[in-house]
């Protein structure tokens, strides 16, 4: 069970990783707005909450691993390291600057806690399944967390992946998709439709749970049944509001990669501190 006292909690981490990213962004004036701040909650919850992972350690044989596959969302990526301790706070606002080691998308050498480098998108997925091979033929005891998006879904390469890891029953595998309903050119469902996903994850032999990937009970009871499920492999498809807790930008496809201005971001700031006030009443 997750107590009333966690979620509230781990709901104030998400809120103060969204408010980092809108000062990353704002000040490397380049980087991804919508799903960054769309997946708050699920880093908060998985570094905060289910994710065995050391920063003293972060090379720890047993550790689990979080593949992050859509990898333009780094900046939510980086803001929970931080938080974690695995590098310090004040390397945020070097984001996307020259020599910085916080890259645009993230490189599996320059930052520890970063157990891949993504950029092209629907490679996770394999990378993932490879990372879970490896745990069960080495007789070794993580599990493979990828977070992927319903975008990158449109990838051939990602459904070869989904199904080999079905037909092999790749246990302590759990892929969170971001189905976020937007792309970089539109809505997903008018760029390519990849529905119904339930019923496709099921016919490859996946165990599915679809939640509401901004409520942080949903998203902590997903995760606690995901990891008692060792049989065969999880998804979890979170339905997310994209630039989730900024009025201006929730639900618009033209923040996928855009980054707010100074006044945006200033304007994005009060418009979360507004959002998280009003959901603790």
């Amino acid at each position: 069970m997750i107590s009333k006292e966690e979620i509230i909690k781990l709901e104030e981490i998400a809120y103060e990783l969204r408010k980092s990213v809108i000062k990353m962004l704002a000040h490397a004036k380049s980087g991804h707005s919508a799903g960054s701040l769309g997946m708050a909650d699920i880093f908060a919850a998985l570094y905060f909450k289910f994710l065995n992972v050391n920063p003293k350690n972060p090379h720890e044989l047993n550790r689990d691993r979080l593949i992050l596959s859509n990898g333009h969302i780094c900046p939510v990526l980086y803001t929970a390291l931080a938080y974690k301790g695995f590098f310090p706070m004040e390397e945020l606002l070097t984001f996307r600057q020259l020599n910085s080691r916080l890259q645009g998308h993230p490189h599996n050498e320059s930052l520890p806690g970063i157990e891949n480098s993504s950029g092209p998108l629907g490679q996770g997925i394999s990378f993932g399944v490879g990372v879970a091979i490896n745990s069960k033929i080495s007789k070794l005891n993580y599990s493979t967390f990828i977070l992927g998006s319903d975008g990158e879904l449109n990838e051939g390469q990602s459904w070869e992946a989904i199904m080999y890891a079905g037909a092999n029953k790749l246990g302590r595998l759990i892929l969170i998709i971001d189905k976020n309903n937007i792309q970089i050119s539109g809505k997903t469902s008018d760029v390519l439709n990849t529905e119904p996903l339930n019923e496709k994850f099921e016919s490859f032999g996946w165990y599915v749970l679809e939640i509401n990937g901004n409520n942080m009970e949903e998203i902590c009871l997903a995760i606690s049944k995901s990891m008692t499920i060792i049989s065969k492999p999880v998804v979890i498809i979170a339905n997310t509001i994209p630039g989730f807790g900024v009025d201006f930008m929730e639900y618009k496809f033209e923040w996928h990669g855009k980054p707010p201005t100074d006044k945006e971001a200033e304007l994005a700031l009060i418009s979360l501190e507004k959002k998280y006030n009003n959901e603790k009443k």
